[in-house]
């Protein structure tokens, strides 16, 4: 027996170890990346106008029977959550945790030059439309003398 209580290290297993660790965290790095990257897509528009006057000015009896996506404030179904006033249900519902549920990724595409100028070419056209005015006689004219001319 030896007198040294000293814990003695050798330097070459643990060398060896740790390479090993760095290669399954490398691994697992990669599958996690991958599976994240095809699940997420980039964020998007909204394509419904979100719902803030249903419950303006109303009384609603709450009891502790009540389910909590009918009792007081706004729910999210989404993230099984409630908010208690409109301002914190659109700060939800922007948020980082909400877009990551819905499976989104806060990033947003980028435009190309081209899309901004069709952008704005569309824009521009609907407000010459909405400024056209027609008067409905000179109208149907122009319909009459259309029409004429198919046949």
């Amino acid at each position: 027996q030896s007198d040294n209580f000293r814990r003695t290290w050798d330097a070459s297993t643990y060398e060896r170890l740790a390479k090993e660790r760095l290669v399954k965290e490398r691994d697992n790095a990669k599958d996690s990346k991958n599976e994240t990257a095809v699940s997420k897509e980039l964020l998007k528009h909204r394509d419904y106008k979100v719902d803030l006057d249903s419950k303006l000015g109303k009384t609603l009896v709450i009891t502790k029977a009540t389910p909590q996506s009918q009792s007081g404030g706004y729910y999210c179904n989404v993230c099984d959550c409630l908010v208690k006033d409109s301002i914190n249900f659109l700060d939800h519902i922007n948020g980082r945790k909400h877009q990551h549920n819905l499976g989104m990724s806060m990033k947003v595409e980028r435009s190309s030059l081209d899309q901004v100028k069709d952008r704005f070419e569309a824009v521009k056209k609907k407000k010459a439309e909405e400024k056209k005015q027609y008067d409905f006689e000179q109208r149907m004219r122009e319909l009459q003398e259309e029409f004429l001319l198919c046949l």
